[in-house]
């Protein structure tokens, strides 16, 4: 199975998702949701018509997103607070929504930093079960 990169970043108006390696597959959306199968409806038309197609697009695909922050942090609002997100990352809550609506952009450190809380997070989630 293949993995391909996307990158989805929140526009002025919409979303926008593009598959990091593969130029001219773009999908875009009023929610990143739309963006997503925006951007499958193109990729199966790019494999339909186009008569080079890398062989990577021709099994099984799935996606490993990267996010831009404002675009993480609004589609993940449903789940993640930025009070609970501050208490997970150590980050501000007004600086999250500085973020959040594109005011201010996080330094390369303190992305990773946010990165790597909830990478750490999801990985204690992942060692959960329940009896």
């Amino acid at each position: 199975m293949a993995t391909l990169r996307v990158t989805i970043a929140k526009g002025a108006e919409n979303y926008g998702a593009w598959i990091d390696d593969i130029p001219g597959i773009y999908g875009q959306g009023d929610t990143v949701d739309d963006a997503k199968k925006d951007l499958t409806d193109g990729l199966k038309l790019f494999v339909k018509y186009n008569e080079n197609v890398p062989e990577i697009l021709t099994g099984e695909i799935e996606y490993e997103y990267r996010f831009d922050m404002p675009s993480f942090l609004e589609y993940y609002s449903h789940i993640f607070s930025k009070s609970a997100l501050e208490r997970l990352t150590g980050v501000n809550q007004k600086q999250l929504f500085h973020y959040a609506s594109g005011r201010s952009k996080p330094t390369e450190k303190t992305v990773r930093k946010i990165d790597s809380a909830i990478r750490q997070f999801a990985g204690e989630l992942n060692r959960v079960h329940f009896r």
